[in-house]
């Protein structure tokens, strides 16, 4: 994974989805990074993908 993503590139994809989808997305990513150890963090991006 590139973890230097292209802001162009994210900002794209946030467009692509719809306001809830977008939502239940960017609650799952503030559980993600609710939780410190890096880890399960790059795993959980992973199973993700």
């Amino acid at each position: 994974m590139n973890n230097n993503m292209n802001m162009a590139e994210l900002m794209s994809m946030l467009a692509k989805m719809d306001k809830k989808e977008l939502e239940k997305n960017i609650n799952k990513v503030s559980q993600i990074l609710k939780n410190n150890d890096a880890n399960s963090i790059i795993n959980e991006i992973k199973k993700n993908k």
